[in-house]
């Protein structure tokens, strides 16, 4: 098995934008031992970035402060950045062809937000023939209420992991990835 972390869409929106993430707690903590210990193990590391086309865009408008990696994420060994304007991070993106060069057969998934594009993104590399992992815990999503409902960040989060748990991804805690590397 040879792996790649995809780290998504880690950005000041989500911190101090729009779109502030809260569950599950200790999400940004996970994400960042994630990629600390993938250094460690010279596992292959895509950040990746998302933009909004339009360039008058409220958010993640590119350029903007709210569009900056998180700096603790920024500041941390990568093998590749990777900029996208759509939820999968295979769309119009380099991506397929850096986890060829890489050799990569596995994705790990971590990053933001998990019911959009940490789902869209597992559900592509699935599609594509990657084995996936998920990281319930170094992902994070937000409390969503729109003209289809309302649902709480705790309820969302669950609902998205227990639907690729069913046959697109392997949902495991930080914990358990982290021993499967020292395996």
């Amino acid at each position: 098995m040879t792996r790649a972390l995809l780290v998504i869409d880690v950005q000041q929106e989500y911190f101090e934008g729009a779109l502030p993430i809260t569950h599950p707690v200790g999400h940004l903590n996970q994400i960042l031992r994630v990629m600390d210990s993938a250094n460690a193990a010279k596992i292959p590391t895509a950040v990746i970035r998302h933009h909004q086309a339009d360039p008058e865009s409220p958010i993640f408008r590119l350029n903007s402060d709210m569009w900056q990696l998180h700096p603790e994420v920024a500041g941390r060994p990568h093998d590749v950045l990777i900029d996208k304007q759509l939820p999968g991070s295979f769309t119009n993106t380099s991506l397929q062809e850096w986890l060829q060069k890489v050799h990569a057969d596995t994705v790990c998934i971590a990053g933001y937000m998990t019911h959009m594009c940490c789902d869209t993104t597992a559900r592509q590399a699935f599609h594509k023939g990657y084995k996936v992992e998920f990281l319930r815990d170094a992902t994070g999503t937000l409390a969503v209420e729109n003209q289809a409902g309302a649902v709480s960040a705790e309820q969302l989060h669950t609902s998205i992991l227990v639907a690729q748990q069913m046959f697109i991804s392997e949902v495991i805690a930080t914990e358990e990835w982290l021993t499967r590397l020292n395996s």
